[in-house]
């Protein structure tokens, strides 16, 4: 008979938050299976680990009832053990062991080799760029830096992710080329803050030397910036996008809010005035790009007042791709010391106008685009459809090209010229053409 000490473990990895998690535990993964483990992301496994999100109030619940769930499956005989790790840990780890104690053990954003070591792995350093990749085959993150010197107010990442570290050029240059290698067409740069890339390494914002190096790489086609800062923004990133057809004429750049009273408590380091100049000089330089930006409302002291100044500005800037977020009150972070004085039913009312002024906004923009031809890249097929995104799209987020697959055949990771024929709020119906 079978001895349980025989019983070849299969690990599980569960990722929950943003898309810097999913870069971890592509990581992680990646470690696992260089040491000859068994390795599988959100399916069947007797050993989990949970890579949590610990940013805000919902993202902390997702993480403590997954954590949860799995312990249950522990208690029925399901799982063998249970390891969490991510930002939820690396924040409330004391908290996490007296109210959760049956977890095995937890560990913080930094401990890979601790991780590693109890699953019975060690930790290469020389895997440089080694991931396993959990997107659809044809785009991959790139993680260009870790941790951020900002003060915002409301945040909680450097708390969890610590300081600014840039990974050097050589590195994301070889990381890029295992990707390409492995069919990846599209990265997509990710940091807490992409404008500060270089600082530490370099003593100089350096993001458009990084762009000159990865668009080098064969086989890659469009790389897409992600979570830019509108402080100290480095403009020659615009010449770089200008100036390559393979950096897409897109840019996420979180700007929170507009009143100055707000920005100003933010502790944004900008205001009104210096945001929308900004915007415009964006425009000005690449008449193409889209601007995605992600606001909170709600922030403690936010009045009618201020909340209408948000509104009339959304109005007036016509983003192209916009999210909004009610405001979550932290502990430890600067504006935990302020009145969480704006009921969640105001917040979440504030939300709601903001979403349906850029869902009219997105309509009316994606009306001009019938008769237009974009190139697309196939992600996905979803029922009578294949699903695709233009260079003005990320995935998750934003819009999406849905093409008739009743009709047509395409290739997921392929890319194609398709015809608008229609469009909605947040969806464009296209067909291929020759």
């Amino acid at each position: 008979m079978r001895t349980k000490s025989l019983k070849k473990n299969k690990i599980n990895v569960v990722t929950l938050g943003c898309s810097k998690n999913v870069y971890d535990s592509e990581v992680l993964m990646g470690q696992l299976k260089a040491n000859g483990k068994e390795v599988v992301h959100e399916q069947e496994g007797n050993v989990v680990v949970i890579n949590t999100c610990g940013f805000i109030n919902n993202a902390k619940e997702e993480s403590v009832n997954t954590i949860l769930h799995y312990m249950q499956k522990k208690e029925d005989g399901e799982v063998d053990k249970v390891f969490v790790t991510g930002c939820l840990s690396e924040r409330y780890k004391p908290d996490l062991e007296k109210e959760i104690p049956n977890v095995d053990q937890y560990f913080g954003t930094t401990e890979l080799p601790g991780l590693l070591k109890a699953l019975g792995a060690d930790y290469k350093h020389e895997l440089i760029g080694e991931r396993l990749t959990t997107t659809p085959k044809n785009y991959a993150y790139l993680k260009i830096a870790e941790g951020c010197d900002r003060p915002c107010s409301f945040c909680a990442i450097p708390l969890m992710r610590g300081k600014h570290k840039s990974t050097p050029i050589e590195d994301l240059v070889i990381e890029a080329e295992k990707l390409a290698a492995n069919g990846v067409k599209e990265l997509i740069l990710i940091a807490q803050d992409l404008t500060y890339y270089g600082l530490d390494l370099y003593k100089k914002r350096n993001l458009a030397e990084l762009l000159d190096n990865l668009v080098k790489v064969e086989g890659i086609e469009w790389i897409r910036l992600h979570y830019a800062f509108p402080t100290g923004f480095p403009m020659d990133v615009l010449d770089v996008m200008n100036r390559e057809p393979k950096i897409c004429n897109y840019l996420d750049i979180p700007l929170q809010h507009i009143s100055d009273k707000i920005l100003k408590s933010m502790r944004r380091g900008t205001t009104q005035e210096k945001t929308t100049k900004l915007l415009k000089e964006f425009r000005a330089a690449v008449p193409e790009m889209t601007i995605r930006t992600t606001l909170i409302v709600g922030y403690p002291g936010e009045t009618e007042e201020d909340f209408e100044t948000l509104k009339q500005w959304v109005t007036d800037m016509r983003f192209e791709r916009l999210g909004c977020f009610t405001y979550s009150h932290e502990e430890n972070t600067h504006a935990y010391n302020l009145e969480d004085d704006v009921p969640e039913d105001v917040k979440q009312d504030r939300a709601n106008q903001i979403m349906e002024i850029q869902s009219q906004i997105s309509w009316e923009l994606n009306q001009e685009k019938i008769g237009q031809t974009f190139k697309v890249v196939i992600d996905r097929k979803e029922g009578n459809y294949f699903v695709g995104r233009t260079e003005f799209d990320s995935p998750d987020v934003d819009n999406e090209v849905l093409i008739d697959a009743t009709t047509t055949y395409l290739k997921t990771g392929d890319f194609y010229n398709v015809k608008v024929v229609e469009a909605e709020d947040f969806d464009l119906y296209a067909e291929v053409v020759s």
